[in-house]
């Protein structure tokens, strides 16, 4: 699986992949989720703008998976990464996830954060797989409280939500 960089092209590509990959939510009970609207092209490509965008393409060169992150409080914090349930289960999101620690030290960080869904298997025991760790909200900077702040304003903690890190 190669990854590299999206072309601007793509961008509204990763908004379909989104939308796909968020379906299998509605079959939890979490319809709102899977109901959710992707981030405009325009935010998407502020993050492909920054270098902090990722795409996992197939054989044809087409996007089937992506990642965004940003920097917050000293680390690269993942703000999505979705895989295309026609690619699901392969290891791309674990790919996508490596090349972002890859690109850490070159950003002079020395760790991942995410939020997720606590109970949801293919978010936080997921991530917990890929080494990430349950921060206490002892260990949340004032950037994830803030994130965790707009993701309540935003309706997500009607269902338990943790922030996670993975140490470089």
């Amino acid at each position: 699986m190669r990854i590299r960089a999206p072309r601007i092209d793509e961008l509204p590509l990763l908004q379909d992949i989104e939308r796909a990959a968020g379906r299998c939510f509605r079959d939890i009970g979490m319809p709102e989720i899977a109901d959710d609207e992707p981030l405009p092209v325009d935010e998407l490509a502020r993050y492909r703008q920054t270098g902090l965008a990722w795409v996992a393409v197939d054989e044809t060169n087409a996007p089937v998976a992506y990642l965004i992150a940003e920097h917050v409080d000293g680390d690269l914090h993942v703000e999505q990464v979705s895989v295309h349930p026609d690619w699901a289960r392969r290891g791309i999101g674990r790919a996508l996830l490596d090349r972002l620690a890859d690109h850490a030290p070159a950003a002079g960080v020395s760790g991942l954060t995410l939020t997720t869904f606590a109970g949801v298997p293919w978010n936080a025991p997921y991530y917990a797989r890929c080494g990430f760790r349950s921060l206490d909200d002892s260990g949340l900077g004032p950037g994830l409280r803030d994130i965790r702040r707009l993701e309540a304003a935003h309706g997500l903690d009607r269902w338990p939500r943790v922030c996670m890190r993975r140490d470089l």
